[in-house]
């Protein structure tokens, strides 16, 4: 009983995900619809054939006349059918791929701009294969499947219903033991995907792993040749190749006796008609020409059917892939909008963390009960052990998480209750990894402020100390910096980061050990750019460099979750059995 309301509400799924794509259909339904209605006469046009061998093989074998319009016109008629199918055939692949990857173009679109809003937890928990897999392979497997198999459905609908007729207008008594066979031979298809639909989710998976390897690879590259990992990279791809291997057998397992098993039904089907056939042809029930009409009939219904099992799991891979999409559509962000946002200006008066407590995974707090206020123009650097939660409060600011206690407050306003876009433009920051995007250096600068004039791009060139660097390229700021800026240092890659918060304009600056993994010459330079920065504007700093935090207003020790000590460099420095003063002497030494 269960089994079959399961086997209900899969088919319901499958019906509700067709009609929620129609919306994208929509705009090209048109094309879709000549698509979907060339395929009647294409399946129809199988039953030409057929019903036109009877009267002549009735005129040929039973009159043994080879002369007339009979024996002329109807292999005339064939081929004739049979180009216009093909034809046909061809328009309707045509149609049905343009269709098709158009919708998937509209679909990745819409997928595109709904992940580029998920929370940072998600992209925390998934990895970029998963992704990839997800949002790009999955729509082209749904939106190509979605139209071959409406194609193949429809074809194959109407090209049974025009068969049948044939085997009725031939044969009752033969069309009757013809149709049973045929239900019973598709009873299979029915139980079948139930039984792979686990062994399709691992694959999956292990597809997304496959493709998680090659980016790491990608990404990597220089870490798997500096430490020679080329046998422990090559063992995980090929694990992970082994177990897709070994999914695929489990699924031919499952499904590859699904063919043979129609094959074996097909043939008694065949084998009670001409038995059948011979009976009513004795006793001048049906003519010669009735028994091979309905012969070449059955047969054109039955080939299909056969051969029905190999296609099965690409139909049911793309009906999953369709439910897949649809579950990332309909995903809503964790992080989004409350029902009447405020507009955040510009702060005027305090940012304040109230009762604050926040876990990345239940039951494991990294901060618990934090209470700091920060006046607007104030700079705060945070300091203590690794993994103390540090990098945690400056995230949640921004909302990148959200608190699972407690709230954030910039002049009063939980920053919930705040529109995320202008939450998230009155703050700037600067990594300690920055990204760069593929394109040149001027491309990434004006990220902060795409509409920025050639003067701001300047001055903001100049207070990164980026100008001496840009005299020495040929092209200056239209370089090339190559995927993810391979072809800076790590010094300029800051320093164009530092660039891009400097046209952001933003009154709020967040650094994140901005210098903590340069030289010091680099350093040196950086550390410039970034005072340049924090001029007249509230800056959060994350250092574990406790020499670049001495000018701070407020030094905050946060230690396990907690804010240990709250004070100035030289309050700090000068109490007794501090944690900041021992982490200070110890870097001194």
């Amino acid at each position: 009983m269960f089994q079959k309301l399961k086997a209900k509400i899969s088919s319901l799924n499958i019906v509700i995900n067709y009609k929620k794509i129609l919306p994208y259909v929509r705009p090209y339904w048109g094309r879709a619809l000549i698509a979907v209605l060339i395929t009647i006469p294409i399946g129809s046009m199988d039953a030409v054939i057929a019903w036109a061998l009877k009267p002549y093989m009735d005129v040929v074998m039973v009159e043994k006349s080879t002369l007339g319009s009979t024996t002329f016109f109807i292999p005339l008629l064939i081929i004739v059918f049979s180009s216009i199918q093909s034809l046909l055939t061809y328009t309707a692949t045509y149609l049905n791929t343009w269709v098709g990857q158009k919708v998937a173009m509209d679909v990745k679109k819409t997928l595109f701009c709904k992940l580029m809003h998920y929370n940072a937890g998600f992209f925390d928990k998934n990895t970029s294969g998963d992704i990839i897999f997800r949002f790009n392979n999955d729509v082209d497997s749904a939106c190509s499947g979605l139209l071959n198999n409406m194609k193949l459905f429809t074809t194959r609908l109407f090209s049974s219903l025009s068969l049948i007729a044939v085997l009725f207008y031939n044969s009752w008594q033969l069309a009757i033991i013809a149709t049973i066979v045929l239900l019973c031979a598709l009873f299979p298809l029915t139980r079948v995907r139930r039984r792979i639909k686990s062994l399709m989710d691992k694959s999956i998976f292990s597809g997304a792993a496959v493709m998680t390897h090659f980016n790491e690879t990608y990404n990597g590259n220089r870490i798997i040749s500096s430490y020679n990992l080329y046998d422990y990279q090559n063992k995980r791809f090929c694990s992970t190749l082994d177990s897709v291997f070994k999914l695929g057998m489990k699924m031919i397992q499952r499904t590859g006796m699904m063919s043979p098993i129609m094959h074996f039904i097909v043939s008694f089907g065949i084998a009670a008609v001409i038995w059948t056939g011979s009976y009513l042809i004795v006793n001048h029930q049906i003519t010669a020409g009735n028994f091979v009409s309905f012969i070449a009939a059955l047969i054109m219904l039955y080939n299909p059917i056969k051969s029905i099992g190999n296609n099965f799991n690409s139909v049911q891979m793309a009906l999953m892939a369709m439910e897949r999409v649809f579950t990332a559509l309909e995903r809503v962000p964790e992080i989004r909008n409350c029902d009447k946002p405020k507009m955040l200006n510009k702060p005027e008066k305090s940012i304040e963390y109230k009762n604050v407590s926040f876990s990345y995974v239940k039951n494991k707090p990294v901060l618990e009960n934090v209470n700091l206020k920060i006046k607007i123009g104030e700079t705060i650097a945070f300091v203590g052990n690794s993994g103390g939660g540090k990098t945690t409060m400056v995230n949640l600011l921004p909302r990148f998480y959200d608190v699972k206690k407690g709230e954030i407050l910039i002049d009063g306003t939980d920053i919930r209750e705040l529109d995320i876009d202008s939450l998230r433009d009155n703050i700037a920051i600067v990594f300690q990894d920055n990204f760069l995007f593929g394109g040149t250096i001027r491309d990434n600068i004006i990220l902060g402020k795409e509409d920025a004039t050639e003067e701001e791009i300047q001055n903001a060139v100049k207070c990164a100390c980026l100008d001496e660097f840009i005299g020495t390229l040929d092209k200056g700021l239209d370089t090339e910096i190559g995927e993810r800026g391979v072809l800076l240092s790590g010094g300029q890659k800051q320093r164009i980061a530092i660039a891009r918060a400097f046209i952001k304009n933003a009154p709020i600056v967040i650094l994140d050990e901005a210098t903590s993994a340069l030289d010091n010459k680099s350093e040196a330079i950086v550390q410039q750019a970034i005072e340049n920065l924090m001029a007249d504007r509230t800056v959060f700093i994350i250092a574990h460099r406790l020499s670049t935090v001495r000018n701070a207003d407020k030094i905050v020790v946060v230690n396990y979750g907690k804010i240990a000590e709250i004070g100035t460099h030289d309050e700090l420095i000068n109490k007794e059995n501090g944690i900041y003063a021992a982490l200070y002497h110890t870097q001194l030494h």
